[in-house]
Order: structure tokens, then sequence, then C-alpha cells
């Protein structure tokens, strides 16, 4: 299950969410020729993304920050930032440029906090924009839960688009977050469960004060948790190339 796009275009130029894209590819690539010397990269790791061992011991805590940009390959970069491009930009036009690059940030910090008190020890270091944007989530999920969603959904050979409310696609999402949380040893490394659904509830919560300015509950019976705009349409158009069939003998 993968999200493509959703169903609520921005009216404004979500300037931030594009320049924390292109910060993000650009510091991915000025380190990607370290990804053919694992020796290197793995310093390069230890140096500037969080070690919640090293955050103890040694009190690293702007590694929380310098993390947050830092990717440990293509499919790991590329998810995080189609995920950013799909939500932030909704959350940018609700909370301005500067109150939404602050807010993405804390996202951040909170979510290496979440991840460093539950493995304070581990000697792995974390990377990634993922409990930023998860935070991000967790704000849409507040203002916009019946929002339209386009899903990828892949089923052995069949690939199939679907639309699905937003609330329906970030709650199983979470529900993910919580089940691997519980399930895997945040010593071994691997997915930073704890800071993805960290990252979630503090964008919800800071998200808070926009959705009271709305009305709270008010603006969910004004818009039925929509967006306060009409939704997107997108279509589908037949392909001009003919379709060739199997002649049967």
């Amino acid at each position: 299950m993968l999200p493509i796009r959703d169903h609520n275009p921005s009216q404004q130029t979500p300037w931030v969410t594009y320049a924390l894209i292109a910060v993000n590819v650009a510091i991915f690539l000025s380190y990607w020729g370290l990804f053919a010397d694992q020796r290197a990269l793995t310093m390069f790791f230890l140096d500037w993304g969080m070690v919640p061992a090293l955050v103890t011991e040694q009190g690293t805590w702007g590694t929380m920050l310098s993390s947050m940009f830092l990717h440990g390959g293509l499919m790991h970069l590329g998810g995080n930032m189609l995920f950013l491009w799909i939500f932030g930009d909704n959350l940018e036009e609700e909370m301005g440029h500067l109150r939404y690059l602050l807010f993405y940030l804390a996202c951040g910090v909170g979510a290496g906090l979440a991840h460093y008190y539950a493995a304070p020890y581990s000697e792995v270091p974390t990377v990634g924009a993922s409990g930023a944007i998860a935070g991000v989530m967790g704000g849409y999920l507040l203002l916009y839960p019946r929002a339209q969603v386009d899903i990828l959904i892949f089923i052995i050979f069949i690939i199939r688009v679907i639309a699905v409310p937003a609330w329906l696609m970030l709650a199983l999402w979470f529900a993910m977050q919580l089940f691997g949380g519980f399930g895997a040893d945040p010593m071994s490394g691997g997915v930073a469960y704890w800071a993805h659904a960290g990252g979630f509830v503090l964008g919800a919560i800071l998200t808070l004060p926009v959705f009271l300015r709305r009305g709270g509950t008010q603006f969910w019976n004004r818009t039925h948790g929509q967006p306060p705009h009409p939704e997107a349409r997108y279509a589908y158009q037949k392909t001009h190339i003919p379709r060739v069939r199997r002649h049967r003998k």
C-alpha cells in the first residue's frame, strides 16, 4: 500500500515543502559517493546520524537535527519525499511558511527523542526524515480526516489504484508503527517505529492550535472532515495504443 497523491490541492505554492525536499535531495547527493565504501558511510552516519548511546554518553543532542536530513538509500529518500510532497503542502498552507517549518523541525526532534527514550543505549545510527514527516501526517489527519488519498495496492501480480479517506490510510499506517514498535527490539536497528509513532502524535498535538482556530469540531461539521475547498478530480484517459488480442487456434 503506497500513497501516490491526495485530492486536496493547496491554493498557495508550498515553498517550504519544496525547499525541504530540495535540501534532503541535495544533502543525499553530497555523500552519494560514500555508498561505495561501507566503512566510510558508517563513520559518516556515526558522526551525523543520531546514535542513542552517544547522546547518553557524550550529549550529542545536535544529531537529532542533523539526522533528519540524512537517508540510507534511494528508496529511503524517495519514499520519505513522496509522503512529504503529498501531505506537506496543505499543512504549510494552513500554518504559514515559517510556522510550518518550525512545526516540521519540532516534529523531527520529538520523533528523535521518542526513539532515544525507547533505546537510550542503542549503538545503531538513526537517520531519516520520516519522524518529521510522520508529524505532518498526524497534523493532516486532524485537519482533513476525510480527504481522499489515492493509494497503489500491490497484491501479487495485481496492481490497482484506489481512493480511500485519509483517516483510513493514516490510521492503518499509525497502527503498523505501534505494532512494529511493540514487536521489534529497538536496540537492534531497522525501522525506527517509535520515532514514527512519536512524531505522528506530536504532529497532531502541535496542529491542535490551528484546528481550534478553525473552530475545532465546528470546522469538521462545516467541512465534514473534507478539505474546505473543492477536491481535485483525476480522470484516467484511455490509451491510443491499440490492444493486440491473442488469436486462438
